[in-house]
């Protein structure tokens, strides 16, 4: 194992931080404009998780209309915030589990399923809503699914790999708790008799 990683009772707190910073992406995703905006100039479309909006080239106003009057609209939204209600129960649960000395490994595998649960909600928000989007809402332009839309896609990987380490950190369960005694190798002389 690797002297400070996963399995090292120092660093138990790194899994809590990193799905802190997946909480993080997850904010910046649902309060982002950026789900998706024009490619070059003129800047004429920009769309969030919420609304889309559109304006004339030559305008500075925005004219926007709530993407919760689609059932995709609301469909998308309401996964990802699902997903993301879960994650943030997943970081509190996370927090108490390191806190305590004494560290169940049950409960640590069951965040992780948790997690698991939290990818696939994402997932599902996050694919419905460029398909849908393109099919239902007319694009000017050139466009691009943007920065905010990006934040999603990666506080879902963050959640996968964080899934992945706390279902398979049980298996260490000694290594973390510092239960292992160490192993000495002892050679009698005359199998090494350059000892001498």
């Amino acid at each position: 194992m690797v002297v400070c990683g996963l399995a090292c009772w120092r660093c138990r707190w790194l899994l809590p931080l990193l799905l802190g910073l997946a909480i993080i992406m997850g904010i910046i995703a649902l309060a982002g404009r950026g789900w998706l905006e024009s490619e070059s100039a003129p800047y004429v479309q920009q769309a969030s998780l919420w609304q889309s909006c559109t304006r004339s080239p030559e305008g500075l106003n925005w004219n926007c209309e709530s993407l919760m009057d689609y059932g995709w609209g609301r469909a998308a939204a309401a996964t990802y915030l699902v997903g993301f209600v879960i994650l943030v129960i997943c970081f509190a649960l996370a927090v108490i589990a390191f806190s305590i000395e004494i560290l169940r490994f049950n409960f640590v595998r069951g965040i992780g399923g948790l997690l698991f649960v939290v990818a696939a909600f994402q997932i599902i928000g996050l694919v419905i809503y460029p398909v849908k989007f393109t099919e239902e809402i007319p694009l000017v332009g050139d466009n691009m699914f943007s920065w905010a839309y990006g934040f999603g896609w990666a506080s879902t990987v963050v959640v996968i790999g964080c899934a992945f380490f706390f279902c398979c950190l049980p298996n260490w369960e000694d290594e973390v708790l510092g239960n292992i005694k160490p192993t000495y190798y002892y050679s009698s002389p005359e199998r090494a008799p350059y000892l001498n």
